[in-house]
């Protein structure tokens, strides 16, 4: 997409506006097939917590993908989108063992990341395929609160915990069908994650029924130009070797598996907000947005980076800008960022915002939730609409007080 578009977009549609381009979700799928080519069973799961909308959904499932979800609302979803049980995985954490039964009903893969509630179900529904995920111990992640394999981690069955696991599913004789982790989001070094592979290697020979093996995903995107990514075809071409041996070891054949969100969806967003102010003070510019982070909240909550254009004046002389929303407390978007010179009422885009930012938008302040339009062959095709009053008191059931007299 170029800044014509995305201009066109925000007059056709208004702004705040998230934009999401279908052929470069297309090309990150297609680049991670292709990097897994040599494996003969290959399951990509779409981690629909990164960005939810249901037409998004419906084009992972065009293009053949499964759904990796995380609550009974995103099955519903997901089946609301035309996927098939089979093709979806509920990978959920502290839930009850209520929402886990309710989701196997429909015929979901249940995948259980504690111990209590994986006893429960399999001395309930031990003929029901379980997946077990597996926390390995291993360090990967770009910021504490997006790495989840650690020892202090609340997610996962510790490795340590095996026998224990074990244990259970003798004394269940319940169904173990699958095998997951996942390190954390924005993996650097693909070395840890092969090593976190291993690991589980070690742990599926224990267990002789296995369908698949999953390796969670984390793979990180380049958010700034010359920036860091990570090698998915080097991960594939490694990978993809080991994987195939280990299966020959196995004796069965298995599915190999992943659930990236970021990755698949991250560089597809824009995110388009009008200036409304700009303020000059003693020490620094700022420029207000018609927006805050009621709408894009990842820069207050773990420090993201995205990387901000004016894209009414590309050609413009960089100046140092604070980028603030209209949220009446500490808003801050980027702190002192070199911008092409700003003006009231230019256009900000926002890039890689397609995964995590509309996902984790609230109505804090009152505010109204924003549209969302799909970049489909070349024209923008609304898939959310823009938040009205209507919406915010939806729900709400009103008290009515009898008069008093106040003395």
């Amino acid at each position: 997409m170029n800044a014509k578009d995305l201009l066109n977009l925000t007059e056709e549609f208004g702004s705040a506006l998230y934009v999401y381009d279908a052929e470069k979700i297309q090309s990150q799928y297609n680049r991670l097939t292709s990097s897994f080519s040599k494996v003969n069973r290959l399951r990509i799961n779409y981690a629909v917590k990164a960005l939810s909308n249901i037409s998004i959904l419906k084009l992972f499932h065009s293009m053949g993908s499964g759904l990796d979800t995380v609550s009974y609302q995103e099955v519903q979803l997901g089946l609301a989108a035309g996927f098939e049980p089979s093709r979806i995985i509920f990978t959920p954490n502290g839930v009850s063992l209520e929402e886990i039964e309710m989701v196997a009903e429909l015929g979901v893969q249940i995948n259980i990341d504690n111990l209590s509630i994986l006893e429960q179900f399999g001395t309930k529904h031990p003929h029901i395929p379980v997946c077990i995920r597996i926390n390995p111990h291993v360090m990967a992640g770009g910021n504490t609160n997006i790495s989840v394999g650690h020892i202090d981690s609340k997610f996962g069955i510790s490795i340590h915990q095996l026998p224990h696991l074990l244990r259970i599913v003798e004394n269940t004789n319940m169904h173990i069908n699958g095998i997951h982790m996942h390190t954390g989001s924005d993996i650097l070094d693909i070395e840890v994650f092969l090593y976190a592979a291993e690991i589980l290697f070690e742990t599926a020979k224990h267990f002789k029924t296995l369908d698949f093996i999953d390796f969670g995903s984390g793979f990180k995107v380049p958010y700034k130009k010359d920036d860091i990514e990570t090698n998915v075809e080097e991960l594939g071409k490694k990978l993809s070797k080991r994987f195939n041996k280990f299966e020959e070891e196995y004796g069965r054949p298995l599915t190999l598996a992943f659930e990236p969100g970021k990755f698949l969806v991250s560089e597809a967003g824009y995110f388009l907000a009008k200036v409304n102010v700009v303020k000059q003070t003693t020490s620094t510019v700022f420029a207000g947005i018609d927006s805050g982070f009621n709408h894009l909240i990842r820069p207050m909550l773990y420090g993201s980076y995205h990387q901000i254009e004016n894209i009414s004046n590309l050609k413009g002389k960089e100046r140092f800008y604070s980028v603030v929303g209209y949220i009446c407390e500490t808003d801050t978007f980027a702190n002192n960022r070199r911008i092409n010179e700003i003006t009231e009422g230019d256009i900000l885009c926002f890039r890689n915002a397609g995964a995590y930012c509309f996902s984790m938008a609230s109505n804090y302040n009152s505010r109204f939730k924003p549209a969302e339009v799909l970049w489909f062959e070349g024209k923008g095709h609304l898939i959310r609409e823009r938040e009205t009053m209507e919406d915010i008191l939806r729900g709400q059931v009103v008290f009515e007080f009898e008069k008093s007299l106040v003395l």
